[in-house]
């Protein structure tokens, strides 16, 4: 059986000044989640969304609300992402000391929704491999996080076959950064079980077409 490829269309490429109709746009379109960019000027040089946003969001969309925090001391701010509506809160390996990763995942799941972890380019995926079974999903970044429109690196989707090697079948092995049809067709191959888009489903002429092209 065809594993289930997640489609999550990041936010960051939609038009704020109308969020609702976008993420409505997208919804209707086929989208399985709704990837929520959170970044604080500090782990990340850009600054965007907040616990306000995804507070309203909650309000407009019944898709799970798949919140990526680029931020630094993300275990600050889970209880305010969690009540405020997200049903998957990821934070960055990179963002905190490795002795509290397991703290912060039980912490997530202690309010009933789904951990993450993510890597940005740099990180070997070898470092995370000890914290697979304790998630219910794993970002292999393949591009630098905080900006959108950068190109793939396939270098980096060649950790998704290492963490696929080590990983139990329930983990959604997720790819964010210069996806569209071609890469990721290539980080399916690969194994990756989600896919983030922005520019190549917000830009698109054909929304559902370009969701469609992705599973």
């Amino acid at each position: 059986m065809q594993q289930k490829i997640f489609i999550s269309p990041s936010i960051l490429s939609a038009n704020f000044a109308n969020l609702e109709k976008d993420i409505k746009l997208v919804e209707g379109a086929g989208a399985d989640w709704i990837h929520v960019d959170v970044m604080d000027g500090h782990f990340v040089p850009n600054i965007t969304i907040g616990v306000p946003v995804v507070k309203s969001i909650r309000k407009v969309t019944d898709l799970p609300l798949d919140v990526h925090l680029m931020i630094e001391n993300p275990e600050k701010y889970i209880e305010p992402f969690a009540t405020s509506g997200a049903d998957i809160l990821t934070f960055h390996y990179e963002a905190v000391d490795e002795d509290n990763i397991i703290s912060i995942i039980d912490k997530i799941h202690s309010f009933g929704i789904k951990a993450g972890l993510s890597i940005k380019p740099k990180t070997e995926p070898e470092k995370i491999l000890k914290y697979l079974d304790k998630l219910d999903l794993l970002l292999v970044m393949t591009v630098e996080p905080g900006f959108g429109g950068q190109k793939f690196m396939q270098d980096c989707a060649l950790k998704i076959k290492t963490i696929k090697n080590h990983a139990n079948d329930n983990l959604i092995i997720q790819v964010y950064g210069g996806i569209n049809n071609t890469t990721g067709k290539i980080c399916k191959d690969y194994g990756a079980t989600s896919l983030v888009a922005g520019n190549y489903i917000y830009k698109s002429e054909n929304i559902e077409q370009a969701i469609k092209s992705l599973r």
